[in-house]
């Protein structure tokens, strides 16, 4: 279209419209179709200047079209969800679809994208919060959120996302509880067959609650002495699945001699021959349930045992400290199926209580002993000095007779 002087725009147009405003038109550089500007102006010259400013764009390659982020948050989230499904596991999936369901749709679904302030997400935080979500899942909850935002920004619908500046809620710090060798045994000996079976591959194999409960006669090597972690058995929603462990990694553990001794009697006798039957089972013959199985058997046993705020995740951190302290925390990291051994340190490598002070003894010990080894090595030494006096002198006495 001309312009004031005649000349025709390089970039776009500019016509008054009935109103008396102006509108701006363009070609849009991905689809060749020509667009308006999102909204229509006063003057001529703030047109003009539009079109100057989205054509530098353009040629930066930093341009994304106005109405873009006009997309609402529900309908970009399905296509982000959907897209990212399939590299997810299951119950990461799940757990997913209920965010989305009862938190972000009801909640920030309905905005468009390029409408959404960091203001609104705090304020989306707050009220997950106010509504009685604990801190884990809100964390959960905003993760799930600003991978949306994230893609959103990837993919040129919005300059920036407005998940940044944001406080989370902090998780409560509990330290796992470090058992003895001790208050382990006395634990293992308050659960009937075959729980407490389970209970020492936990504590004595390091295996997570969902891996144990997903153990198949498969997984057993008698001949080794070892078992294969290769699935777990996960619960969202009340609905049981089994997947990949938490790691992705396919794990081969030793066990203790006379564990794998118990593993064989209990396939012979409890286990179907099925090489998919399922170690361990609930009355009904069902995969077992991590609560009702905690109920019924674990938490009774703990207190039978005369011990208190002890959990299954407890025997693994257990385990975990036991062999970080023997054999380092590489060992112990790759034993739980840890890709970084920071991991194991930061969530299950702790001392039990009282062991700062069994370290200061065996201190002690050490240098005990090392000061008795100085002493009979100095008494050695005085005793050969004597020795080589004695000998001297008696060599000097045999010289005499001989001379005289």
């Amino acid at each position: 279209m001309p312009n004031s002087r005649g000349r025709r725009r390089r970039f776009g147009a500019v016509r008054q419209l009935k109103s008396g405003r102006w509108q701006a038109r363009y070609r849009d550089p991905a689809t060749g179709l020509l667009r308006s500007a999102p909204h229509t102006f006063g003057t001529k010259t703030d047109a003009d200047l539009w079109l100057t400013t989205t054509e530098a764009e353009i040629i930066k390659g930093t341009f994304r079209d106005p109405s873009a982020g006009k997309i609402t948050v529900a309908e970009w989230g399905k296509r982000w969800f959907d897209s990212a499904s399939p590299h997810l596991k299951r119950w990461t999936v799940t757990l997913y679809a209920g965010l989305i369901r009862l938190w972000i749709d009801p909640r920030v679904g309905g905005y468009e994208l390029s409408a959404v302030r960091p203001i609104h997400i705090k304020e989306w935080l707050a009220g997950l919060q106010k509504a009685g979500l604990s801190a884990s899942r809100t964390r959960t909850a905003y993760r799930v959120l600003s991978q949306i935002f994230a893609s959103a920004v990837d993919n040129d619908l919005i300059a920036v996302t407005p998940c940044r500046g944001i406080k989370l809620p902090r998780l409560p710090e509990t330290e796992p509880h470090i058992l003895s060798t001790r208050e382990v045994e006395r634990l293992i000996s308050n659960l009937n067959r075959p729980h407490d079976l389970l209970v020492k591959l936990l504590a004595y194999a390091g295996l997570r609650i969902g891996e144990g409960f997903a153990l198949r006669r498969k997984d057993v090597d008698l001949v080794n002495g070892l078992i294969w972690v290769d699935e777990a058995l996960a619960e969202v929603a009340g609905q049981l699945f089994f997947d990949t462990p938490k790691s992705h990694q396919k794990r081969p553990l030793t066990l203790p001699a006379y564990l794998v001794g118990e593993l064989r009697e209990h396939l012979t006798s409890h286990v179907a021959d099925d090489p998919e039957a399922l170690l361990f089972l609930g009355r009904t013959g069902r995969p077992l349930r991590y609560n009702s199985w905690r109920r019924t058997h674990f938490d009774k046993a703990v207190s039978r045992a005369g011990l208190e705020d002890v959990t299954p995740q407890d025997l693994r951190a257990t385990h975990a400290s036991q062999v970080a302290d023997r054999h380092g925390v590489m060992a112990a990291a790759k034993r739980l199926g840890h890709a970084n051994a920071s991991v194991t340190t930061r969530h299950y490598a702790r001392s039990r209580d009282g062991q700062d002070a069994e370290i200061a003894k065996g201190l002690n010990a050490d240098h005990e002993r090392a000061k008795r080894a100085r002493a009979r090595k100095a008494k050695r030494g005085k005793g050969d000095v004597a020795r080589t006096l004695h000998e001297e002198t008696g060599a000097a006495s045999e010289s005499d007779d001989h001379g005289g």
